[in-house]
């Protein structure tokens, strides 16, 4: 018989994940957006889903959103609408953006960051301004506490680096330039309650001359993982940053993208739409003056 384990605190969630890791693992539920799709799905086409579960929602640890000198950390089981509703620094505005356009409303009330990325879709919207932010995942065990780059946790499409006596505590991301400004974008089927065919996510920053001091671009939908766009950030740094830059940045910069055919779009489609995406993040930050550095 199924299980239902819902522990008050992140202790007994270790040592409750710690005991199964040995024999039958248990299925992780946060915000339930995802979990519960699957065992219906499952359920429907007879296939026998009998996993604990494993309920995090009511370890307090687990939740809240902190901003300080030292950084912002994001508990795994913060909402998106909590993320939206943050006071946080122009520097996160793509995440805002991106925090609106999982799901719908509902969905994001309920659906959980850390469940998006444990999740590892390669078009999960929450993944590129993460990415662009420099987040780090931090996990923890009865065995201790690790962190991670982001980019080295979610591996490749429902893979993560996620150890099966782990929890994702919470997601860190470090201080932001003051005058860093960042945007979101998403290509659909149509404008909302779909799913990606190509995202972007950039965040740029300028000197006090007026020239590019970094330049944080980050693609989803487009690999096995989203990814970072390093080549292209590398060669943006340093330049004058004004609005026809964009048109600098050409498919070489996308060379390290591997986007498939699927219902949603070809893998041709989506390098084109990648390109067109990029080149419009970059043209709409740069098209008003950004704050320049002190």
């Amino acid at each position: 018989m199924t299980r239902y384990l819902r522990p008050r605190t992140l202790t007994d969630a270790l040592a409750l994940r710690a005991e199964a890791a040995g024999s039958s693992p248990l299925t992780i539920l946060a915000g339930g957006t995802d979990v519960y799709p699957v065992r219906t799905h499952r359920t429907a086409w007879f296939e026998p889903y009998s996993r604990d579960i494993l309920d995090l929602s009511a370890v307090p640890e687990l939740g809240g959103i902190t901003h300080g000198a030292e950084g912002t950390r994001i508990g795994a089981t913060a909402t998106w609408s909590a993320v939206a509703a943050a006071a946080l620094p122009p520097a996160f505005g793509a995440l805002r953006q991106a925090s609106r356009q999982v799901g719908g409303v509902q969905i994001q009330n309920r659906g959980t960051v850390g469940g998006n990325l444990c999740n590892a879709s390669p078009a999960a919207d929450g993944v590129p301004p993460l990415l662009a932010l420099d987040a780090e995942v931090e996990l923890a065990s009865l065995r201790g506490h690790r962190r991670l780059p982001l980019a080295q946790f979610v591996l490749g499409n429902r893979r993560t680096a996620l150890a099966t006596d782990e929890i994702l505590v919470a997601i860190h991301l470090p201080p932001q330039a003051a005058q860093a400004r960042s945007t979101f974008l998403k290509l659909g089927a149509r404008a909302y309650l779909v799913i990606s065919i190509a995202s972007v996510a950039a965040v740029i920053s300028v000197d006090a001359v007026g020239r590019i001091a970094s330049a944080k671009i980050a693609l989803g939908a487009c690999s096995a993982a989203p990814q970072r766009l390093t080549d292209l950030e590398e060669r943006l740094v340093g330049l004058m940053a004004t609005p026809v830059l964009a048109d600098a940045v050409s498919a070489a910069d996308l060379a390290s993208l591997s986007p498939i055919d699927d219902v949603r779009a070809s893998a041709a489609y989506r390098r084109e739409a990648a390109l067109v995406l990029v080149r419009r993040a970059v043209e709409g930050l740069l098209s008003s003056p950004l704050e320049v550095a002190a």
